[in-house]
């Protein structure tokens, strides 16, 4: 289906990291005509970009982007597979947090779901890595799109990016992929809970319901460990100065001399969640932090009989599906150290190299590629990020994956190779 609409180029507000639009009427000046193909989130996007009304003055960054949409020579959309991408800013949240925002050099829509993250190939000290980051942006900004990281003290990855990516450098970007999202659990009323840099999933569903004026009831609830490390506390501030539907509420688990905090103190308890948000029971709830955050916030729900499938957390790197992961990974260990009758090995052929290995029962698909010298991409290892999709020629595997790859892809025959154990002979195309 195509889909035409106009976009107003030279009015632009919102955040100083992100552009926004406005409808603009048939007559007005400076209006770009654009046709594209439209998938369900674009009509969805398009739908939240009328309906956003706030305007400030453009940056120098704004006014630079947005002129690069005056005459688009062809404007093109972008909801999966890989992209080269460059950083057209770095802003400092707090002393340990940074967003970085990207843009293609020719205008591309990023459709996303909010809440969805992206997998960053990366390349340090000649080493190809690639890592996940939630996209904290709103795909209320189509053209645009930013992750938002936090300095892990010793942290390769975390490090890099904040000593050396800058304005201008290009990188490549997979994705987007996440089962945690707020399009696929739609609810009037929703709580969000965040600990930490946890906060950039719900920060991006936040954004786009504040963005497209939607009919939902938000409570949001931060929990930081000291006033200087809210994330987007001003933004957060202004968010719910604006609109009666958003209610805000951080909880700082401490206060350092110098930083005055008249907010609440201690950590998220039951008493707490009863004042902040007294109809938690009837609300949808979206949860992402470090692990022993999210474990006490479903303890505290399971004790109050909430209804725990109307719960919804942020996995990647937070779950028990990380510890099986592991275990798949080191699967093949296991099998060589113990006794395999050759009847149970399996053949996985790579059609591309024509290069095939016989695997041990519990290896897994991408486990084979490696012992062949075959690297194909991965970064999570859990059948999240969807980095490492192949096409299956023929064969069959048990793949158990957590949101890594959609219906449409299984059907056309791509599994995620890091969670893909062959049941008999496979053919990959690779």
């Amino acid at each position: 289906m195509e889909c035409a609409f106009e976009v107003r180029a030279n009015h632009i507000h919102g955040r100083h990291d992100q552009i926004r639009f406005r409808r603009a009427s048939p007559c007005s000046r400076g209006l770009v005509a654009i046709s594209t193909p439209m998938s369900r989130m674009g009509k969805c996007c398009l739908r939240g970009l009328s309906r956003i009304a706030a305007i400030r003055p453009q940056s120098a960054v704004e006014t630079s982007m947005s002129n690069s949409f005056l005459n688009p020579v062809s404007t093109q959309t972008w909801a999966n597979g890989r992209h080269i991408v460059r950083c057209v800013k770095v802003i400092q949240e707090t002393w340990d947090v940074r967003t970085f925002c990207f843009m293609a050099d020719q205008p591309i829509m990023f459709f996303f779901k909010p809440g969805q993250f992206v997998t960053l190939e990366l390349e340090i000290d000649g080493v190809p890595i690639m890592r996940s980051y939630t996209i904290s942006s709103s795909p209320s900004v189509p053209y645009s799109f930013s992750v938002t990281i936090k300095r892990v003290p010793g942290g390769k990855v975390s490090n890099w990016l904040h000593d050396t990516l800058h304005e201008g450098q290009e990188l490549a970007v997979h994705g987007p992929v996440g089962l945690f999202n707020a399009m696929d659990f739609p609810s009037p009323k929703v709580l969000y809970l965040s600990g930490g840099v946890g906060i950039t999933p719900v920060m991006s569903m936040a954004r786009w319901f504040y963005d497209t004026n939607g009919n939902v009831d938000m409570v949001f609830v931060h929990s930081a460990r000291s006033p200087k490390d809210i994330i987007y506390h001003r933004e957060l501030e202004h968010m719910a100065s604006r609109i009666d539907n958003f209610s805000l509420h951080i909880i700082c688990e401490k206060h350092g001399l110098g930083e005055p905090w008249a907010g609440y103190r201690g950590y998220l308890n039951q008493k707490l969640m009863e004042l902040i948000a007294p109809d938690y029971m009837e609300r949808e709830i979206f949860c992402c932090g470090p692990t022993p955050y999210m474990n006490a916030v479903k303890r505290l729900l399971e004790s109050s009989g909430y209804d725990m499938s109307r719960y919804h957390e942020e996995s990647f790197g937070a779950t028990p599906a990380e510890v099986k992961a592991d275990a798949v990974e080191h699967a093949e260990q296991a099998a060589e150290a113990a006794e395999v009758d050759a009847s149970d090995l399996h053949q996985v052929e790579f059609t591309a190299t024509g290069k095939s290995i016989r695997v041990a029962p519990g290896e897994t698909v991408h486990a084979a590629a490696a012992k062949l010298g075959l690297m194909i991409p991965k970064a999570c290892g859990m059948g999240i990020c969807g980095t490492c999709k192949v096409l299956k020629l023929g064969g069959e595997v048990e793949m158990e994956h957590n949101g890594g790859i959609t219906e449409e892809d299984e059907a056309e025959g791509y599994i995620l190779s890091c969670c893909s154990v062959p049941k008999g002979d496979v053919r990959i195309e690779y």
